[in-house]
């Protein structure tokens, strides 16, 4: 499985059918990204996409499928998210033989849309873990990719407060044991990136762009 993974930043030169040149067999986004983009990726390769939203992102809480329509306060609406794309925020999926379990958004700072306080970030983690659970003791797999915007505190992020990363993900990585943690949100503008290693579970800062091979 090789996965075209995106975060934060439009890269031009992807946004054009040179993009075939990649081979990957999943697109991944990790947030701040114009929608448009994932849906062309996803599309131009002819393969799924699981995302999580930033903080940029718009508020895509509330919609529902039924019936082939998209839903919100139970009326037909157009959904703003990718076209085809599984937004996997707060949720379990499994997307190209994959498990994936998403935190989408930052740390509260202006009160913008997928904004969360440590608190309420920490109670949508303690939900997450539970799907988990509960779809472990229903088929024996575990998570294999936690996908989240932000980064775990003192783990890649910044001191000034919208770049901060979240203290539950920490918890998180503990009680779900996946191999990866994938974010985005750090941009770290041309210096190098090390992964980062909590456990047994790899942190890596995926803005821009990274082919990577999951096993």
């Amino acid at each position: 499985m090789k996965a075209l993974v995106v975060a934060d930043e439009v890269e031009e030169r992807l946004w054009t059918s040179a993009v075939r040149n990649h081979q990957a067999d999943l697109v991944i986004g990790a947030g701040d990204l114009p929608y448009e983009y994932l849906e062309f990726l996803a599309g131009a390769l002819d393969v799924p996409c699981v995302f999580v939203p930033g903080n940029h992102d718009p508020d895509l809480s509330g919609y529902t499928r039924y019936g082939g329509l998209s839903m919100k306060d139970g009326f037909p609406t157009e959904w703003p998210g990718p076209a085809g794309g599984v937004n996997a925020d707060g949720r379990v999926v499994d997307i190209g033989g994959l498990r994936f379990a998403g935190l989408g958004g930052s740390v509260r700072y202006n009160g913008g849309p997928n904004q969360w306080t440590q608190r309420q970030q920490a109670r949508r983690a303690r939900r997450l873990v539970r799907r988990a659970g509960f779809r472990q003791w229903r088929d024996g797999r575990g998570v294999d990719v936690l996908l989240t915007h932000a980064p775990p505190r003192h783990c890649g992020d910044r001191e000034d407060p919208p770049h901060r990363g979240f203290d539950c993900l920490h918890r998180t990585i503990e009680s779900l044991r996946p191999k990866w943690l994938l974010h985005g949100h750090i941009h770290p503008h041309g210096e190098p990136v090390p992964d980062r290693v909590i456990g047994g579970t790899t942190v890596r800062n995926v803005v821009g762009h990274r082919i990577m091979e999951f096993q």
